[in-house]
Order: structure tokens, then sequence, then C-alpha cells
């Protein structure tokens, strides 16, 4: 379990993570989302002991990272992919930090195997494309069979057979009642993997929340796509308490009212429906919805950017 009270951390003038409070629970897996310059990677460094905070409390586990005496075997942390010495071999690096902890040969030999990297373990780190890089990262986190999982963009550089592999490594972990934190910028991977989300937008929590209510704030959460010759018709005969349709190019979305009910008005009314679809809500949306006062660095348009 990892539990945030408080937590702040200011570099200089600028306050990166401001009055944070969460907690991760076991035995789910936990996405952490926001923008760029959010906190995310800020917050993460807080609870492995790397950043100092500047207030608040944080704790894996009940302790803080630094007192436990063999962080391996509690927290099993990717944070930055790149950070090993890339004359070792996969192999030797794992074997390395196993010799901090006393973990022996067979468990290297384990986590290369479920990681995938058994035909190129004894090759260089520094030759590893950027997708190898990552299982190894990830192979070094499950070294020390940890209680609790913290993940930077684990899928990042992988092909697709690689975050099917994550999506069901971190799945499966917390299945075992272990407590898996991850971040990553894929939306559509996000909803398939996470049970929860905490969403962080500039150094402040804006959601907190199991990933089925925030998708229920998404918008078009609810809605109906209709297509009907008859729109005219069809929009009065909706003009019910809490129904509000919207139309654009003469395709009505329709909420506050079941696919069926639209179904049941325009069958009883006569009025011919050539689409009547409930539209799905998205993470992605969602995430917009509640990150687009919260985005620091935005992208110009194309026409106002020369």
């Amino acid at each position: 379990m990892i539990e945030a009270v408080g937590l702040t951390k200011r570099f200089g003038q600028r306050t990166a993570v401001d009055d944070v409070s969460f907690t991760v629970r076991p035995g789910l897996v936990t996405g952490f989302l926001g923008p760029n310059g959010a906190g995310k990677s800020t917050t993460m460094r807080l609870i492995t002991g790397l950043d100092r905070a500047s207030a608040g409390t944080v704790t894996v586990n009940g302790k803080p990272y630094a007192e436990h005496r063999a962080p391996l075997r509690e927290v099993g942390v990717l944070l930055d992919a790149k950070a090993v010495h890339t004359g070792r071999s996969a192999r030797n690096h794992l074997l390395a930090l196993a010799a901090t902890h006393g973990i022996g040969r067979k468990r290297v030999d384990a986590v290369i195997g479920m990681a995938g990297l058994e035909s190129v373990a004894r090759q260089r780190v520094g030759n590893f494309s950027l997708g190898m890089g990552q299982r190894l990262g990830i192979a070094a986190a499950l070294l020390g069979d940890p209680a609790t999982l913290i993940l930077d963009e684990p899928v990042n550089g992988l092909d697709p057979e690689g975050v099917i592999w994550v999506r069901n490594l971190v799945r499966h972990i917390a299945s075992q009642g272990k407590t898996v934190f991850l971040s990553s910028h894929l939306m559509s991977e996000m909803a398939l993997t996470a049970d929860h989300i905490i969403v962080l937008g500039r150094g402040r929590i804006i959601a907190d929340a199991p990933v089925s209510d925030i998708l229920a704030q998404a918008k078009g959460a609810g809605a109906v796509r209709v297509r009907t010759p008859d729109i005219a018709r069809l929009t009065g005969l909706l003009g019910e308490p809490g129904v509000v349709v919207t139309n654009e190019e003469n395709v009505l979305e329709v909420s506050g009212i079941t696919a069926a009910h639209i179904g049941e008005l325009a069958a009883h009314a006569g009025i011919v429906l050539h689409e009547l679809t409930p539209i799905a809500s998205s993470l992605e949306d969602a995430y917009l919805a509640l990150t687009q006062d919260d985005v620091e660095y935005r992208s110009t348009d194309e026409g106002s950017a020369a």
C-alpha cells in the first residue's frame, strides 16, 4: 500500500506537487494520469525517496521508502529504464542488483524468463532497443518479488505483444493482493488495465475514483446517436424534462433518455430511424474533460504557428 498525506514538493518558487493526499490500495491496478508537467514523475520520485518532500509524508507498506531494510523486496520500481550500466549484460545487471539483497541466481533467471529476455540476456544493455530496455527495467522491478510495484510509463517503446504482456502481468500481480501503481499516456491501454484512477493536474489531484466512476463523467456518457430523415418531428417528441438534444450536421446526440425509449417513441409516431446507437464513453474523453483547464504545455494550431 502507498499512502500520501499532504505531500508537497517545491523547486524554488515553483510548486510541482501541491498538498497531495491519496491511497494506492493492494489488490487493484491504480493508474496515475496527468498532462505533461502535472507532477506525476515528481510524485513517484517522492514515493521512492529520490526527492525529499517540502511538506507532508508518504509511506510504502507502512514505512517511508528509505526506512525499508530490503527495499527491493518491498517495492519494485521502474522510473527510468535507461538508468543502467550500458557495458553490462542484462543478466549481469540483474545479478548486481540481486547481490545487494541476497537474491539468488535462480530468481534472476526467473525474471529474465518472465520478461522474455532469454535470447538477449548475455548481450550488452547498451545495444538494447527501447522496448528491450523497458523489459529489463520491469525485470529489475520484479527481482525481489515485492509487495508493491511502481511503474512509470512501462509500455513505452513496447510492441503490441509487449503491451499485452505488461497488461496481463500487472493484473496478475494485483490479483495476488499486491499493490500496483503505474502511469501511462495510452488512455486506451489504461482503460483496459486499471481498476482505479488518480488524475493529477498542476500538482493537485483532480480525480481519485474507480475507472467506472470516471467513465460515467465522460462527455457523451449515457448519450445516444440518432439519424432520421424527420429530425424536426423526433426532436419535438424528445422534449421531456431532463432530455438534452444536440444537432450536429443532421445527426442528433441525445442524453437523458435510453436508446430503447427513443426507439419506442419513434415507432409509435411512425418515424423512420436510420441509426440508433448508444455512445460508449471512453477514458480519453473523461481524461480530456478533467484536465482541460490543467494542461501546462499546449501546441499551437497549425494556422497560427507561423
